[in-house]
This record gives structure tokens, sequence and C-alpha cells, in this order.
């Protein structure tokens, strides 16, 4: 039976689909406030300050961005890996096992960040480190993000699912906010001498305090009672397999289908939060505070947003929604970077605005989609894969790729195409797909059952 032909949708409320739903959102939300906080604390640094802290000078500003996004690049290269391995155990042992592991990880890493010494110091062992911690916090990352969406995912009514598993996507802005807003108060109460001495280790070491926080609220959520039978079919069937190479050998699809949507989203979040500042610091010197400023206004308004984007996915749909934040997401540098050479506050908080708000329509229906387009026993895998595989040909290479155009041409013209290709190739994935708004996914679990002739397929 095709998901155009499901039955009626339930009408349970949040209550009977799982207890505590609330509660599971409010769960998935802290560690995911926490994960990001870290992994964005990282991204604004490394264009504020890693470029003259840790590399040596040139006399160039971009170079030192250039170098600081290279290591930024190696956590997005981590997190495939922590995606199979981490998919693996949260298809295997469950979601909140794996969730309270990567958010220990990842705190850690993030800490010892705050206490590495310059190159001043220790000369390239410096950057070496940074490098290697890089890596470990992206590798958990990799594991988190596909936990915690799933969590609420496999929790929700039908009808509502992209409402409430929007709401980890909505924790990634407060994430970036809090360290946007940390790093605002240093840079603002302090000198630059002593931001960039000291200060911004501030922001990583307070990483320790949320993690505990994060850690305590993790361990009272339950899992899915979803997960838990497909849990004990994977365990009586034997024949019946879980993880990533059951998923890359049945639904490679559904893989090649979640890397499609993922591009462009990933790689226009990091070119408004990342890139912006980088082509606003160094063309029109604007100030580091004042940035940090537009950025915090854009993230509130953001986080504001998704949720409500999710709701219209549950009202239209998911391909429509989907398709109009690729389509708008293209047109964004075309007239946002026009804004930018304004050098008006009102207009630069419009313009970084107006692209996280185009951005939510991609983001805030991606948990739902992704999930309905696997089956449990391997659902943590296949979204973990696709959604992180892509950021290694996505967000990683965004800031930096654009970086590199403009110091070669001064123009932020090829970074405008490059979006503009990148929407494109998202588009082509939306109309890909075949929409499941209202599915069950019991009904996703039972064609796979059919599937692997372990019951008969659905008739009419």
């Amino acid at each position: 039976m095709s998901v155009e032909q499901r039955p009626a949708d339930n009408t349970a409320g949040p209550a009977s689909k799982g207890s505590g739903l609330k509660k599971i959102v409010a769960a998935s939300m802290v560690g995911t406030v926490v994960e990001w906080y870290e992994f964005f604390l990282y991204a604004t640094a490394a264009t504020l300050v890693f470029g003259k802290y840790f590399f040596p000078a040139t006399g160039n500003e971009l170079d030192g961005i250039i170098q600081a996004f290279l290591t930024y690049a190696v956590g997005f290269v981590a997190r495939p890996l922590g995606g199979i391995v981490f998919g693996q155990i949260g298809d295997k042992l469950g979601r909140k096992p794996t969730l309270q592991l990567t958010i220990v990880i990842v705190g850690v890493a993030t800490f010892l960040m705050g206490c590495l010494p310059g190159f001043a110091d220790i000369g390239y062992l410096a950057p070496a480190l940074l490098v290697a911690l890089r890596f470990i916090q992206g590798f958990a990352l990799g594991g988190e993000w596909g936990g915690a969406v799933l969590l609420v995912a496999e929790h929700s009514p039908n009808k509502s699912r992209a409402f409430w598993s929007s709401w980890p996507q909505a924790a990634v802005p407060v994430g970036n906010l809090l360290a946007t807003l940390v790093l605002f108060i240093m840079s603002s109460v302090l000198s630059s001498e002593a931001f960039l001495g000291w200060g911004w280790r501030v922001a990583f070491w307070l990483s320790a305090v949320i993690v505990f926080v994060g850690y305590y609220i993790r361990t009272h959520v339950t899992e899915a009672p979803i997960f838990l039978e497909a849990k004990a079919l994977v365990e009586k069937e034997q024949a019946v397999s879980y993880g990533v190479f059951e998923v890359v050998r049945k639904y490679p699809k559904g893989i090649f289908q979640a890397m499609g949507l993922r591009f462009a989203e990933n790689i226009m979040y990091y070119l408004v939060v990342s890139f912006a500042i980088v082509y606003l610091k160094t063309v029109h010197k604007y100030d580091t505070s004042s940035l940090l400023l537009a950025l915090l206004i854009a993230h509130v308004i953001h986080f504001l947003v998704i949720p409500q984007v999710g709701r219209l996915a549950d009202k239209l749909g998911r391909k429509p929604v989907y398709l109009f934040g690729a389509v708008s997401g293209a047109a964004w540098p075309f007239f946002a970077f026009p804004m930018f050479d304004t050098r008006s506050p009102v207009v630069i908080v419009a313009a970084v605005t107006i692209g996280l708000c185009l951005h939510a329509f991609m983001y805030a229906g991606q948990p739902a989609i992704m999930a309905e387009l696997f089956p449990t026993r391997m659902r943590y895998s296949g979204v973990s894969l696709g959604s992180q595989v892509t950021s290694i040909f996505a967000g990683s290479l965004a800031p930096l790729l654009a970086t590199q155009w403009l110091k070669d041409t001064g123009s932020w013209v090829p970074t405008a195409i490059y979006l503009l290709v990148a929407c494109a190739i998202t588009a082509v994935a939306v109309l890909s797909l075949r929409e499941t708004k209202g599915i069950a996914l019991e009904e996703v679990d039972q064609a796979d059952a059919a599937r692997e002739g372990l019951l008969p397929a659905r008739t009419r």
C-alpha cells in the first residue's frame, strides 16, 4: 500500500502516543542545545579568534580565517564516522544511552579546547591539538542529531510529527544563540587583547556546567514503544538485521534522498551564520560586537519560526514546504549581499534574519521526512548516515570555499552561484520524494516486514 493510500490518520494525542512527550521534547532539546552550543561556539570562534591565536601570521587576515575553517571542516569529516558508529549503537541498544554518551564526549572535548595554548606558546602543536579535539567533537555530534530527533519523532502523533520533531531543530539556534551571547558579552566587556588572550576561553569552559544539566535530564526519558517492538523483532528473527550495513544494502535510495535534502540546507546555514561574519568583518570592517548582536537577533527569530514551519509541514505536506525553502534559499544571496553592502545595521540584521527564516523551511520538516524514509530497525543509522555524510561536502566546505572565492575575486557572486546550484540539487531530491504527511511509522515498519517476508503485504 502506498503512502498516498494510507488509512485515516490516528487522532491520538501526545499522551497516548508515548507518555510524557513534552518531557521527551525537553530532553532532546536540552541535549541538542548543549551540543550545538559547543559546535557553533567553535564556528564563531574560528572566525573571530582562532585564525589569529592558533596559526602563524601571514599579513593577510583571510589566510588565518581560511586555516581556522580548515580545522572547522575536520569536525564535519568526523561526523559521518560518528553517525555510523553511534547509529549502529542507537539501533541496537537504544536512542537514550547513545544520547547520554555523545553529550559527555562533546562536553569534554569542548572544555579541553578552552585549555589549549596558542601558536605563540607551542608552535604547530597548538593547531594539531585543536584538530584532534575538533575531530572528537565532530565524531560525537555525528551521533547526536539522529538520536535527538528520532527520540521525539518516534514518540509523536502521526498528525503532528513534523511539529514536535521540529523542536530539537529549534534547539540548534538556541545553542548558537547561547554561544553568540557568551562571546558577545565577553567581547563587549573586555578589550580586544583580553578577549583574544583569555576571554574566549570562558565560553568553552562553561560547557561543563551545561553538560551536567543535559546529561541529568536525558537520564529521565524512555525509549519509544515502536523502537522496543523493532528491537524485539530483530532479537526474535535472527534473519532480520539492523544498523548501517543493512540500511545501505536495503534502502540506498532513502540515503541519497536524505543527502539531497540536507545539501542546500546545510550549505545555506553556514553561509548565513559563518561566511556573513567573514564578509562583513573583512570587506566592511564591521566590529565584532555589532556582528554578534546581529546574529543574536536572527537566532531568536529563527528559534521562533522553526516550530511554526514544522506545523505548516503537517498541514500542507512535507514536499511543498521544503520546496519553497529550496527555491527561496537560492534567491537569498542575490539580495542579501547587496543588503550587507549598505552597511546599515538594521538592513544587515534583516538580511541575516531573512536567510535563517528561509532556511527554516528546509530545516523544520527534515526530521519527520527522514524518519519516514526508514523502518525503525535501521532508522537511526539511515538518518545519521544520510545527514552526516552530506556535511562533508556541504557545511564543512561552504564557509571555506566562500572565503577563498572572496580572497581570489573580491566578490560574493561565486558564492551566490554556489548556493543556487546547491538549492537546485535539493529541489530535485524533494521532487523525488513521496508525500508522507500523516503516515504512521508502524506502516513503514509493516512494509519493511512484508519486504523481508515476515508478514504478507498489506492490502485494501
